[in-house]
């Protein structure tokens, strides 16, 4: 893997080439650009305000990404994320978010706990107003203040690419209300187990959480739903 310098990925998220990367990232994980679609250097430059340099870049390292296939002479093709990937990451994610709730119990801060009560009350009160936008952010929130909380740049790194993969289906998912409302109950007792210094039952929680919103989106259909977007 070699050395991780996180000083240089910040330098690079903020550099010409970091920003044409995470921008074009984004429009791929957003449904932007489809499946099998190809993606024009000088179009994105000209969207973006850029040579094609910086774009060429940003391919060859979404290409180590996955998002996307270069292929010689002819093009680059958004690959995205498959239905199989998103049933990986769910299940690799139940273990990390397990492993950074259990980190967390041992090192959050007052101010990072408190936020989390701040943001398990205002979610109850959005879901029962039916406002699914809001429930999405403060579930990212919720999540964020964990990772932050974990005490682990490695980890937060990690967990925080898994939670922009999947990110459509996921918005998907908490526009269900009954699912909204029970991913907050599940919040609530991961909150309850940490203001407890219980670090086993915090991580078991967070596990489990995971694996029942991966749960919930197979059971509604959003699985499906998911893959026939990307035909």
């Amino acid at each position: 893997m070699g050395n991780y310098d996180v000083k240089q990925e910040v330098t690079d998220k903020f550099s010409l080439r970091g920003r044409v990367f995470h921008k074009i990232r984004e429009d791929i994980l957003s449904g932007k650009y489809k499946d099998n679609e190809e993606l024009k250097e000088v179009a994105i430059g000209e969207e973006l305000g850029v040579s094609r340099t910086p774009v060429r870049e940003a391919f060859r390292q979404l290409e180590l990404e996955g998002l996307i296939h270069i292929i010689p002479n002819k093009g680059a093709y958004v690959t995205g994320i498959t239905v199989k990937d998103v049933k990986d990451i769910y299940m690799i994610r139940s273990l990390l978010e397990g492993l950074c709730a259990k980190w967390a119990t041992m090192n959050i801060s007052k101010e990072q706990l408190e936020e989390l009560e701040e943001n398990v009350y205002l979610s109850e009160f959005h879901a029962s107003k039916g406002h699914s936008e809001q429930i999405a952010e403060l579930d990212n929130r919720f999540h964020e203040i964990l990772y932050e909380a974990s005490g682990s740049k490695m980890l937060e790194r990690q967990l925080r690419d898994f939670h922009g993969y999947v990110l459509r289906v996921r918005k998907k998912t908490l526009s269900k209300f009954k699912r909204s409302t029970q991913s907050n109950k599940e919040h609530k007792l991961i909150l309850e187990a940490i203001k407890e210094k219980d670090e086993k039952k915090a991580e078991r929680m967070a596990n489990e959480h995971i694996l029942n919103a991966y749960e919930n989106m197979v059971k509604n259909g959003l699985y499906e739903a998911y893959d026939a977007e990307n035909e």
